[in-house]
């Protein structure tokens, strides 16, 4: 996205709102207006103007009745395995991202049965209570399974978001699709790759491919503005309204997929490093949608996968929630106000396209500062100094 923004020429209000309220949607609009994103399938044609066709959309099914003898978890590593013999792995310097929890887990472990004592491993640490479950899981795995050695580890805490080496908060121009925790990430991204890595796999798509529809279980959606967040300015509330126009045709692959794998693509290829995605491979995607509810229900498929392999409960039946929650806290609470303070002081592009209420951002991080951290209402913050930060460095 930096090499187009010569083209950019103002902020969308509607892309801009999606955001901050987290929000997102698949389409061909970005947060600046002059920069198109070609969505999946999507035919790009110029002809003195730029005209996006959407595709038609991919066709999905549901759930559907098991035979008896049906080998659940066997059709489920034959489609890990399809997925993965499309690409020469075994060619390239490939690593694994293997963070402990159930996808990694699953995609790793399995290579590591296929080509034993093959593929380093890597990882970001968490912070908080999670911290010492997340590398005991890891520790477990490591040792039951044949990955290869070393195992690369970056404490995504120690390279905190926010922090002064951020390129963020350098103002490089960082696409405000990239990884959130661009700090930490960048970080392992460049040891990886001067340890030549060529490929990291990931377990990203896996929650997607598991997924429970509305009918399966009523979930409230996420998107919605309450009083957790007062600094959502007049045009953008507007703009909500509006968050559903315009957007992608279902794709092979779920959209929330499709916009998580965009996060983690600039870091790792900036590097000359490919991502692969196994459940992202629409052989997986179809095998999610096919399974009964009680095959994906809190990850039954992956859990009982990992339980095969002999792994104990305190990697299967984990209930611990491990999550970088405590790291966006920590970036915040220590790097944010003084940030934020900067913003306050010499505006944003935010204010001046009231899409973000200063005096409502003004209140958010006076109490941030004197009272105690709501992840429900500080969190997204992190959000409003990405995007801040993109502004400045694009218009």
């Amino acid at each position: 996205m930096a090499d187009l923004a010569e083209h950019a020429v103002g902020l969308s209000p509607r892309e801009v709102a999606r955001l901050l309220v987290y929000r997102p949607r698949y389409s061909t609009e970005t947060v600046f207006r002059g920069i198109h994103r070609v969505t999946e399938r999507t035919t790009a044609v110029f002809g003195g103007h730029l005209y996006l066709h959407y595709p038609e959309p991919a066709l999905h099914s549901g759930p559907r009745e098991l035979k008896p003898a049906a080998d659940v978890l066997g059709a489920f590593v034959n489609a890990m395995d399809d997925a993965l013999d499309l690409r020469p792995l075994d060619s390239v310097k490939t690593m694994l991202h293997l963070t402990g929890g159930f996808d990694s887990g699953t995609v790793g472990t399995r290579l590591a049965e296929r080509y034993p004592n093959r593929f380093p491993t890597a990882a970001l640490l968490i912070g908080g209570h999670g911290r010492a479950h997340q590398i005991r899981r890891r520790t477990e795995i490591l040792n039951t399974l044949p990955f290869a050695e070393p195992d690369y580890l970056i404490d995504a805490v120690e390279h905190a978001p926010l922090s002064a080496d951020c390129a963020r908060v350098r103002g490089e121009r960082i696409s405000p699709y990239e990884e959130p925790l661009h700090r930490p990430f960048t970080e392992l991204t460049e040891v990886l790759a001067e340890h030549g890595a060529r490929v990291v796999v990931t377990g990203l798509g896996g929650d997607e491919m598991v997924a429970l529809s509305q009918d399966e279980y009523a979930h409230k959606s996420m998107g919605e503005i309450s009083d957790a967040l007062p600094w959502i300015g007049q045009r953008a509330r507007a703009a909500i309204e509006y968050a559903d126009d315009g957007i992608a045709p279902p794709a092979a692959v779920n959209s929330m997929t499709l916009l998580s794998l965009e996060t983690t693509a600039p870091v790792l290829m900036r590097a000359g490093i490919w991502p692969l995605h196994p459940f992202a491979g629409p052989g997986m995607v179809q095998l999610g949608e096919w399974l009964p509810m009680h095959w994906r229900e809190l990850k039954q498929l992956q859990r009982r996968r990992l339980a095969s392999l002999g792994l104990s409960p305190d990697v299967t039946e984990s209930r611990v929630r491990e999550s970088f929650a405590e790291v966006v806290q920590h970036s915040l609470t220590r790097y944010g106000q003084q940030l934020f303070a900067r913003m306050l002081i010499d505006g944003s592009p935010l204010f001046d396209e009231q899409l973000v209420d200063p005096d409502g951002l003004r209140l958010a991080v006076r109490r941030l500062a004197e009272e105690p951290y709501r992840e429900d209402g500080d969190a997204q913050l992190l959000e409003v100094l990405d995007l801040h930060f993109a502004a400045q460095a694009f218009l």
